[in-house]
């Protein structure tokens, strides 16, 4: 599994206030926007020199992610970013299908025009982001597309819960592009979850949300499921 070069492309300086606050929601939001792979070893120094803090702070956000299950903290202070196996991913996503699908549920009734545009724009970025092959812009633009329409639903717990699996699932979007790229049988469920919540129509949003979720992570499933097929054939008797 291909490694990160350079730790410093995935994360931007921090400002001086609240800087372990600050730390923690940076490295949250690349976890979000799969700018990690899973198994990508990290270091506190790299990543302290790249936010332009102390290695306190980093520490401390580290820490917090492991407790989280986002990262692995192991022997000799390795840290890495936490992938998922297959059986992980598709309980994950049983649990995904009726969280994120509450949500979007909600969201219909509550939608407000503003995050409509916010959700246009998101999807527009990524159309253009996957035809120009910019993975990361890709990447970063679906989080803001689904995490704009959680947030709509104005329930702050379930949009915490929602957080908290995105966080272990969002390393696995790096691979993505172009390994995994998300693929409809029609137009792209993006549109259709629009389509639901301009209408207000509690149960079209909900079920184009699972399809979205189902369709367009059944090529990642497939890429796993390799995966783990070939791990087992090459392991050692």
């Amino acid at each position: 599994m291909p490694e990160a070069t350079n730790v410093l492309d995935f994360v931007a300086p921090v400002g001086r206030e609240n800087l372990a606050g600050r730390v923690y929601e940076e490295l949250r939001t690349a976890l979000f926007e799969g700018r990690m792979r899973p198994g990508q070893r990290l270091k506190i120094r790299d990543l302290a020199a790249a936010m332009q803090v102390s290695e306190t702070p980093v520490r401390e956000a580290v820490v917090q992610l492991a407790r989280e299950r986002a990262l692995r903290l192991e022997a000799a202070r390795s840290i890495t970013v936490a992938g998922l196996s297959l059986q992980q991913y598709l309980e994950l996503r049983t649990i995904r299908l009726e969280l994120e699908g509450l949500a979007a549920e909600a969201a219909a009734l509550r939608i407000t025009p503003g995050d409509l545009g916010t959700l246009e724009r998101a999807h527009a970025a990524l159309a253009a982001a996957e035809a120009a092959e910019e993975a990361t812009a890709a990447n970063r633009a679906n989080w803001a597309f689904h995490h704009t329409l959680y947030a709509a639903a104005a329930m702050p717990e379930l949009l915490s819960l929602i957080e908290s699996i995105w966080l272990r699932n969002g390393p696995m979007h790096a691979f993505l592009y172009p390994e995994a790229r998300p693929t409809y049988p029609g137009r792209h469920r993006h549109l259709d979850i629009i389509e639901g919540l301009r209408a207000r129509d509690p149960e079209a949003t909900r079920a184009a949300l699972r399809a979205d979720l189902m369709e367009g992570g059944a090529n990642l499933v497939a890429l796993l499921g390799r995966q783990e097929r070939d791990a087992a054939w090459t392991a050692p008797p």
